[in-house]
């Protein structure tokens, strides 16, 4: 990695914990630069606007969780057991995420809404690849004969990241893990649901 790519990595990594901690509203460049420890000249030398960077940061959360549920998936070789694997992740980490402040999809979807259409385009991109993921994956066990080759796999995929994003919203809205937990419950059902 040269100086400057360790640069923008590092912007990235602070920035999106504000963004995802304060909002793209709540976190004002004077914020990135304190934490950075960079001048605006340095930020935007990196990047263009406040905007710019969201957007960047915004990638940089979503494959930082992606990565770390990869590592806890990608030695799993049941279909089932590994979406079973991402429930426990979720519900190891509600409250201590790979990114400070909680699912980047989540918080970023509610406030890019109406309001930042690139940010919003990103999301549903980001949703759209967990879904064909999950579906590819439901697609594999059926061939392996491990899930009954009825089972919608876009309908459940839908229903898997719904459910499980409902669960970590009401866990950290009260501040507990029991919403969690009767949400992982279902959703172990629902995957046990699937075997063949």
């Amino acid at each position: 990695m040269t100086k400057s790519e360790k640069t923008r990595r590092m912007i990235l990594e602070k920035a999106a914990a504000l963004f995802n901690q304060k909002g793209i509203a709540g976190t004002s460049m004077n914020d990135i630069m304190e934490a950075t420890g960079l001048t605006k000249g340095g930020l935007y030398g990196n990047f263009e606007s406040k905007d710019k960077i969201a957007e960047a940061a915004f990638d940089y959360a979503v494959e930082s969780v992606w990565r770390e549920v990869s590592v806890r998936t990608k030695l799993i070789e049941h279909t089932l057991d590994k979406l079973k694997a991402v429930v426990y992740f979720y519900k190891e980490r509600v409250f201590t995420p790979p990114v400070e402040g909680g699912c980047p999809i989540m918080n970023t979807a509610v406030e890019a809404d109406n309001n930042h259409p690139a940010l919003q385009k990103k999301v549903k991109e980001a949703l759209d690849f967990w879904r064909y993921k999950i579906k590819i994956s439901l697609e594999k066990g059926k061939e392996k004969g491990e899930v009954k080759p009825e089972i919608d796999s876009e309908e459940f995929a839908t229903l898997f990241i719904a459910t499980l994003e409902g669960g970590i919203l009401l866990a950290r809205s009260y501040n507990q893990i029991e919403p969690f937990n009767i949400t992982s419950r279902h959703l172990i059902n629902m995957i046990e649901q699937l075997r063949l």
